[in-house]
């Protein structure tokens, strides 16, 4: 089996212990963009989404088509639940589409493998130049672009203002004056006192079987001054992981836990909208997805706490990259500028909320325009990665996601901290090392 074929394989491998050897992200030869399209082409596309967002993509989709005549998009939808599934069905039967959709973190080891090819030479300068920082931050792998997002993503916290205002808290402008960890710790206190039972709801019931724990509270790790792995190399999580920061940080985190400030038993998002939770540590969705309907001008956008080196917060979602074996990548590259236009993605963002991966279109939204009010969302992720983190850049993401969203389970369960993050680093480090380190080329 030629190693090309193996790239969504070599990402369950590798949390299984197996190891693949990747050819370091060198595309195949003859199949970088050439500036021309060679008459019609039909191309095929996966699509993750569901609801509205397939609605509208779709909808983006039929516009692109009927915009020319020279390149024709044909959609798989593949239910999000077994996307993964489908992804390495198709590489192990060397069946991918011309374009890939896929979440973010994963493109690495997609690219490592050889299968995406680099985007340099197949977007126009001056798109490439639009995109947010954080777009490029998250899709680059071996200094090479190979996945750019429809739009991008941000963690916050959101609070009523008027229960903060009877605990007597201040409210933070921006992330240069964010809540200290203990600062955070003793409004939950305060909270708790003041007559809400579960003052916090970190959103557990997202679960860990998805991207939520390692994109919701990595932050706090990297505020702390550590990292999910060294990114010196990426060969050791050692020294980043399990520093000593780290693990302070993480007693805090799990005493929000042991105090009953977190409400472990959410289903939805019910405690926050009926005010029974003030505080809620989620993503940028949730502000058009219900949050600003139920508290009007009472809802507060606050940045993450600051654990010890500033605030931190999560960016990046699921991306699109063309694949070696898109015949023509001109045609697909084509289809991935629409997708970057103005109109496109305003059209996205009306039906996601999300902010949009150009600077032209998030310009003009009405939330992540400068004084709008989920700016705080925009300055982080135009301060990346300093702010706005993107995950480890290393095809060995899918180990280190599960073996932090396993710590993250034990501590918020009481475990003790130090042992969940050596845990955790004993199995990202055996996972590099069966991989040969995940040698470049």
């Amino acid at each position: 089996m030629r190693k090309t074929i193996v790239v969504a394989a070599c990402a369950a491998l590798a949390l299984t212990g197996s190891g693949c050897s990747g050819t370091g992200g060198a595309a195949s030869a003859g199949s970088s963009c050439d500036g021309k399209i060679d008459g019609k082409r039909t191309i095929s596309t996966f699509y993750h989404g569901g609801g509205a967002e397939k609605k509208t993509f779709l909808n983006v989709v039929k516009d692109f088509n009927a915009s020319q005549d020279q390149v024709t998009v044909k959609v798989q939808s593949v239910p999000e639940g077994t996307y993964n599934d489908a992804v390495q069905a198709a590489a192990a039967s060397d069946k991918l589409p011309d374009v890939l959709d896929f979440d973010g973190p994963n493109l690495y080891n997609y690219a490592w493998n050889g299968d995406l090819i680099p985007l340099q030479e197949c977007l126009k300068d001056s798109t490439r130049k639009d995109l947010l920082p954080s777009i490029v931050e998250q899709g680059t792998y071996n200094d090479k672009l190979y996945g750019v997002g429809a739009f991008d993503s941000g963690i916050v916290l959101y609070a009523y203002k008027s229960a903060l205002k009877k605990v007597g808290a201040r409210i933070p402008t921006g992330t240069d004056n964010a809540w200290t960890a203990g600062e955070f710790t003793d409004i939950l206190g305060k909270l708790q006192k003041a007559g809400y039972a579960r003052p916090l709801d970190m959103h557990m019931w997202y679960g860990r079987q998805g991207e939520w724990f390692s994109y919701a509270f990595s932050p706090i790790v990297q505020s702390a001054g550590g990292d999910l792995i060294n990114r010196d190399g990426y060969k050791t999580a050692a020294g980043a992981l399990d520093k000593p920061e780290v693990v302070k940080a993480m007693k805090t985190f799990q005493s929000w836990y042991a105090q009953k400030y977190v409400d472990t038993e959410a289903q939805d998002d019910t405690p926050f909208l009926k005010r029974t939770s003030p505080i809620a540590w989620n993503g940028m969705w949730a502000y058009k997805n219900g949050y600003k309907k139920a508290a009007g001008d009472d809802l507060a956008v606050i940045p993450l706490p600051d654990f010890g080196t500033g605030s931190k917060t999560g960016m990046g979602s699921w991306q699109f990259g063309i694949t070696r074996k898109a015949e023509d990548p001109d045609a697909a590259a084509a289809f991935l500028e629409y997708l970057l236009t103005k109109k496109s993605q305003l059209t996205m963002y009306q039906a996601v909320g999300a902010p949009p991966s150009t600077t032209t279109a998030l310009k003009a939204t009405d939330i992540y325009a400068a004084g709008g009010p989920m700016s705080l969302v925009t300055d982080s992720l135009n301060k990346a990665p300093k702010v706005a983190v993107p995950r480890p850049q290393t095809p060995a993401y899918p180990a280190i996601t599960q073996a932090f969203s396993q710590a993250i389970d034990d501590i918020s369960l009481g475990r003790d901290v130090s042992a969940a993050l050596k845990k955790a680093v004993d199995t990202i480090d055996q996972d590099i090392k069966d991989n040969d380190g995940y040698p470049t080329q």
